[in-house]
């Protein structure tokens, strides 16, 4: 004598059977979804709705299901329709398409995180100019330190290459992480620009008493039109301020 479980191990993965609310036998079917070029195979209960096919596309095709939008003989089915009711039968083909929301989402995902590469191989151009700017302005210090007197073009030169590299910082879209490396370059410059101005003072006087030394600050008011703010020494004044605003970079 066959018992229950004997028959429902000879039954097909196609049609085998699952309790349903009233005691009788629920068979399960197989679906072909097409999603672009890929091919998903789902088995649920026949009288499933399309919102259940959807919950199991999600590990298959990683949209939720509300990204979901499902077609079965070219209409677009809602998630509370069941198969059996819209003609679904087992080895039925349905196709998946993505919800034009979550394209756009997802393009605009992508568009910033390009934005954000870019941004960052920007800063890091900028970064290594202002390495080898910075190598020359140590050079000046050491060769100062060790008595020569430099040349008041090089001051010059390379006090407007540093402002170059700050117009190149102000000019890149940053955001996030990219904004935060963006305004520590921006303070690096500040600091070599300050730096040069305190070298060029010391050259133009080298035995200037350090306790009187110049006071240099830095500050760019205007920076947009170029303008540097400074304030003219008075003949009793004994030394010079110079200053420029750099609160516009940060």
């Amino acid at each position: 004598m066959n018992t229950a479980a004997d028959s429902a191990s000879e039954m097909s993965p196609e049609v085998r059977a699952t309790e349903s609310d009233g005691g009788g036998p629920r068979p399960t079917i197989k679906l072909n979804v097409w999603y672009g070029s890929s091919h998903h195979e789902v088995h649920l209960p026949a009288q499933s709705t399309f919102g259940d096919v959807k919950k199991l596309l999600v590990n298959k095709t990683g949209l939720e299901p509300e990204q979901q939008r499902l077609f079965f003989r070219g209409i677009e089915k809602g998630d509370n329709q069941h198969l059996h009711l819209e003609g679904v039968k087992d080895k039925s083909k349905i196709f998946l398409l993505e919800g034009t929301a979550s394209k756009e989402r997802k393009a605009e995902q992508t568009r910033k995180q390009n934005e954000m590469s870019k941004a960052f191989e920007a800063i890091a151009g900028v970064r290594a100019e202002v390495d080898k700017l910075s190598n020359r302005v140590t050079a000046i210090e050491v060769s100062m330190n060790a008595g020569n007197k430099a040349s008041g073009k090089e001051f010059l030169v390379l006090t407007e290459l540093l402002m170059s590299q700050l117009l190149k910082l102000d000019s890149i879209d940053a955001e996030g992480e990219a904004k935060l490396q963006r305004k520590a370059e921006v303070r690096r410059v500040q600091t070599l620009v300050d730096k040069l101005d305190s070298l060029k003072v010391r050259n133009s006087n080298p035995f200037i008493d350090s306790s009187n030394a110049v006071k240099v600050t830095t500050q760019w008011e205007t920076f947009d039109s170029g303008m540097e703010s400074s304030d003219a020494p008075s003949d009793s004044s004994p030394s010079t301020k110079v200053s420029r605003d750099w609160e516009r970079f940060d």
